[in-house]
């Protein structure tokens, strides 16, 4: 219980709470061999995580499965769970005796006996409202290999622990859902800098950052045309560009409609350079294959076009007392928007700025080639342009 309480308010991970607290079970007297936890979580991807815990040393920390709302194979397994048995009946506890035959149920309880289980216990210890999502309860099963199973006195000794840990696998997960949300609407650095306690209206400092302003081409043409089709077109395409600004070690701050503003920070501005030209290959090349992929179903398909700036920015919070957004504001993001925009114009798929070449490794620069001289509106003079040169 002491171990249990202290990993609740100290913040272990899930796997260290599972794993400690069924070692610590064996210590105490309880034969467990092996052990089962599912929680739901709030995620875009991921309903839950389910830990399995195995006295014979085996330990898979935790898996990650996807809605069983989208059907396959993951899902037939929970339609026949005990544990989907529990909540449609509104049970708390479930236990089957193994080695006497107690099996017929669930295909789980027989693999269970195959593998020399003798004992079985189910628990679901609910939450109440206020819950986020589906994360609404903490499933645990525990089963036995000792020839007589689970003492009584084992189980009240079990149970007797379990609200607590399960108190304690809430809290902490609930921690982690916390972060994947902000990292999932703000961006991973903005999302850490957020939970890091910079939240007050006007906490920003001046960085100096390569600037990504990414936009779709013919996007109101295609939407107008296929209406139905604007969310998985986006997400396609979002999927593709977002994954490869990651990849190349950037951060995604905002969605704009099809545009996408991203930054590249870096000690020396040459890596930061570097690493964003990195991310306009990758993008290129998963754009290619979303393409591919979307032209064979006679779906519309598209190709971003994409400025690349670098200069000071202002990056932190900016907002309403209630309503903030941690985002980069300043002239150079503003320079980044128009040449995105003029892209258009000079029928280009890529632009770089004159700073933004300036600050480029020289290897990287040889692959540059001029477009000409063009003002931008609100900026006083003239710079020249660049595109790259494909191979």
């Amino acid at each position: 219980m002491d171990f249990v309480t202290e990993a609740g308010l100290c913040g272990l991970s899930e796997v260290e709470l599972v794993h400690g607290f069924c070692e610590r079970l064996r210590t105490s007297g309880i034969p467990v061999a092996r052990v089962l936890v599912l929680i739901d979580t709030l995620h875009p991807t991921h309903e839950g995580h389910v830990f399995r815990w195995r006295h014979s040393g085996e330990f898979t920390p935790f898996n990650e499965y996807g809605r069983v709302s989208d059907g396959g194979d993951a899902a037939q397994k929970w339609a026949n769970s005990p544990f989907n048995y529990m909540l449609g009946t509104g049970a708390t506890e479930l236990r089957r005796r193994l080695a006497q035959g107690e099996t017929a149920e669930f295909p789980l309880l027989q693999e269970l006996r195959s593998e020399g289980q003798t004992d079985y216990i189910a628990l679901t210890h609910r939450f109440g409202k206020g819950a986020l999502g589906e994360m609404d309860a903490v499933h645990s099963s525990w089963a036995t290999d000792t020839p007589e199973g689970f003492e009584e006195s084992q189980l009240v000794f079990l149970r007797q622990l379990l609200p607590t840990f399960a108190l304690a696998l809430k809290c902490i997960s609930l921690g982690r859902v916390v972060e994947t949300i902000v990292e999932t609407y703000l961006g991973r650095d903005a999302g850490q800098r957020v939970l890091s306690g910079r939240i007050a209206r006007g906490v920003a400092e001046r960085i100096s950052a390569v600037i990504w302003y990414s936009d779709l081409r013919g996007f109101t043409r295609i939407t107008d045309a296929a209406p139905h089709d604007v969310i998985p077109f986006l997400n396609d395409y979002a999927d593709a560009i977002i994954s490869s600004v990651h990849e190349a070690g950037g951060d995604v701050l905002k969605l704009i409609g099809d545009g996408v503003l991203a930054i590249f920070k870096a000690d020396d501005p040459s890596t930061a350079c570097a690493s964003a030209l990195r991310a306009e290959a990758l993008m290129r090349a998963e754009v290619d294959t979303v393409n591919a992929r979307r032209s064979s179903q006679a779906l519309p398909t598209t190709d971003p076009y994409l400025s690349l700036h670098i200069g000071e920015v202002f990056y932190g919070n900016i907002g309403s007392k209630d309503r903030l957004d941690f985002t980069v504001v300043g002239p150079a993001v503003n320079e980044a928007s128009r040449i995105a925009a003029l892209c258009r114009s000079v029928e280009k798929d890529v632009l770089i700025s004159s700073a933004f070449a300036a600050a480029t490794q020289a290897e990287d620069r040889a692959r540059f080639v001029g477009v000409g001289r063009y003002a931008l509106r609100g900026v006083e003079k003239a710079q020249e342009f660049f595109t790259l040169e494909r191979v």
